[in-house]
């Protein structure tokens, strides 16, 4: 197999995928007005490109293309050599399409609706390859109604390959013809023909000029019809321009080029489809960034919310942790000196009301102190298991007033709105609703609240309270328990042998226990001061953390996912956009037709 041909059937091969691409992409579904709008342009383009591949072998449709009285029949008469349409100047002559095709040509595989035609047959040379149509005028006065002219040309264009574009020195800067040529250019190549030569001034320089904006123009051809018709019916070869053209639509338009010439049809068609698609799409997305935008400040203006009732609710029971706090550092020091003292310090309210007992004079007394003591007890167990429960209900309700939610869904009604996701905004959920989404995205919240609690107490424990940290209080303590000792035994043992009155008076001792009460005391409060600024940042980091993983898909995560999808399907259209260039640019597109840039 020649590498031309493996390059020609690669080609082929990558066209396939792209259309198969774009029939995937057409298929997806989403709420956003401007992709569903994409997507029935590209279903339509779908349609066109079925239509060109069945007739890929058939041959090229050559339509003229002009406004009124530009000479677009007598070019088509002149052409093949036969008054086979009716020609005028002053107003449109040609109303219904016609039609002339080689006796041989099978016209059913161009798809063309030939009922819509003034079908004539000549055998003709220039015919073998190319099949003619003389249109209607694209600037005649008539609306777009059934059975008109310009309902007539929209019908057709179509199905056309290459347009001939007739213009005069009078015509050529028709604004009407303009802007129908802009349309149907796409999926077409262009031939530029100025008519009327025997009369009007060359104005092709400036012609070009004008058209080099948006179409590749490689040639434009000065011709006399009338003349070239003449000549023929003489039995002589016209000259000139004309003669060229002629040379063009009979020789270059064979059949050797005739897949050539569609293959870039095609392509030009679906690179234009998909340019317009990404090009609506990008003019529509800042309101759907706008959306994303407002979906993150009232995800971060609910989870603030959240946060600061979580951490009230938190630090509420702080009296709660910071007793569990004590707990699980003594139990994880040990007995020492400094542990004891806190063991005092948590135990201090027991310790008090046990003191009690020794001044029972009675049983009854003692009786009344028990009961004291238990309810005591009794109570701490209810604020205990108050404040897990009061976790609780701030986890399951979000720590979320229903205003709030309420506020939040009314103004991402709007941005939805403006973003054209009316589908989405439909579906706007009841203060029930909402809260039955939020005990959806509760997940793993908060699973057992005096777990979480636990794990931050055993979290504060550990970190704040090392062995560095033991060390240094335990030797502050016992640094004046060891100065107050050597100061006894010093008295004791060596001033009392030397002189007695100098053993130690008995306040003294008083003087050395309240001084070193003070000192426990005051290294016990550094120490749980030191707990507790460490508890209230697990506090907030907890409070935080568990706000986050509560609101991590937020309360309107269809509204979430939509924007994300809508995101993943704009990459594709641009993925698809610059699949069409690629392939478009490795195209060999006849250099002698004009085309949209």
């Amino acid at each position: 197999m020649a590498d031309s041909e493996l390059a020609q059937i690669e080609l082929f091969a990558e066209i396939d995928e792209l259309v198969d691409r774009l029939q995937r992409f057409v298929e997806m579904g989403s709420p956003w007005e401007p992709l569903s709008h994409c997507r029935a342009i590209l279903r339509r383009l779908l349609g066109r490109v079925e239509t060109l591949r069945i007739r890929l072998e058939a041959p090229l449709v050559v339509a003229t293309f002009g406004g009124t009285g530009v000479g677009k029949s007598a070019l088509v008469n002149a052409l093949v050599g036969r008054e086979c349409t009716r020609s005028g100047r002053e107003r449109p002559t040609t109303t219904l399409p016609v039609l002339i095709a080689h006796p041989e040509t099978n016209l059913d595989a161009l798809g063309v609706p030939l009922e819509e035609f003034q079908l004539v047959r000549l055998d003709v040379p220039i015919l073998r390859d190319i099949v003619i149509i003389d249109c209607p005028d694209p600037d005649t006065t008539e609306a777009e109604a059934v059975d008109t002219n310009l309902w007539r040309l929209h019908k057709l264009l179509p199905h056309c390959d290459v347009l001939l574009n007739v213009s005069t020195q009078q015509k050529y800067r028709s604004a009407r013809v303009s802007d129908e040529l802009r349309q149907a250019a796409e999926g077409c190549r262009l031939i530029f023909v100025q008519t009327h030569a025997d009369r009007d001034s060359d104005i092709r320089e400036d012609w070009r000029r004008q058209l080099s904006e948006n179409y590749a123009v490689p040639d434009v051809f000065f011709v006399d019809s009338p003349r070239a018709m003449l000549d023929q019916l003489a039995g002589r070869r016209p000259s000139g321009d004309f003669a060229r053209l002629q040379d063009l639509l009979t020789s270059r338009i064979a059949a050797s080029q005739r897949v050539q010439v569609r293959r870039a049809n095609l392509l030009d068609l679906i690179h234009s489809a998909i340019g317009h698609c990404r090009q609506h799409v990008t003019d529509h997305l800042p309101a759907i960034e706008k959306l994303e935008a407002a979906l993150e400040t009232q995800r971060q203006r609910l989870h603030d919310a959240m946060t600061a009732r979580l951490r009230d609710e938190l630090i509420a029971s702080q009296g709660l942790w910071e007793r569990r706090l004590l707990t699980s550092v003594t139990e994880h020091w040990g007995t020492s000196p400094f542990s004891s003292m806190l063991r005092v310090y948590s135990g201090l309210g027991s310790l008090i009301a046990s003191a009690t007992l020794w001044r029972a004079r009675s049983s009854v007394q003692m009786a009344l102190i028990g009961v004291v003591q238990g309810t005591r007890w009794l109570s701490a167990k209810h604020q205990e298991r108050e404040a897990e429960s009061n976790l609780q209900r701030v986890a399951s309700s979000l720590g979320l007033d229903d205003n709030l939610l309420r506020e939040s869904q009314l103004v991402l009604n709007g941005f939805l709105r403006d973003a054209k996701l009316t589908t989405v905004s439909s579906g706007s959920k009841t203060v029930q609703e909402l809260r039955q989404e939020a005990a959806r995205v509760e997940g793993q919240f908060l699973g057992d609240a005096s777990q979480r609690i636990d794990g931050m107490v055993d979290d504060v424990a550990k970190r704040r309270s090392g062995l560095l940290i033991r060390l240094w209080y335990e030797t502050l303590l016992m640094s004046l328990v060891v100065f107050v000792l050597y100061r006894i035994v010093r008295s004791f043992f060596w001033d009392s042998l030397s002189d007695p009155d100098k053993i130690l008076p008995t306040h003294f001792y008083v003087n050395a226990g309240v001084i070193l009460g003070i000192w426990a005391t005051i290294l016990v409060m550094l120490f749980t001061r030191r707990l507790r600024r460490g508890l209230q940042r697990q506090v907030e980091t907890l409070a935080t953390e568990l706000a986050r993983q509560r609101l991590e898909q937020g309360l309107f995560p269809g509204w979430e996912e939509a924007c994300r999808d809508i995101h993943e399907q704009c990459r594709t259209l641009i993925q698809l956009g610059e699949t069409a260039t690629q392939v478009r640019d490795r195209l060999a597109i006849p250099s002698s037709f004009g085309a949209p840039r």
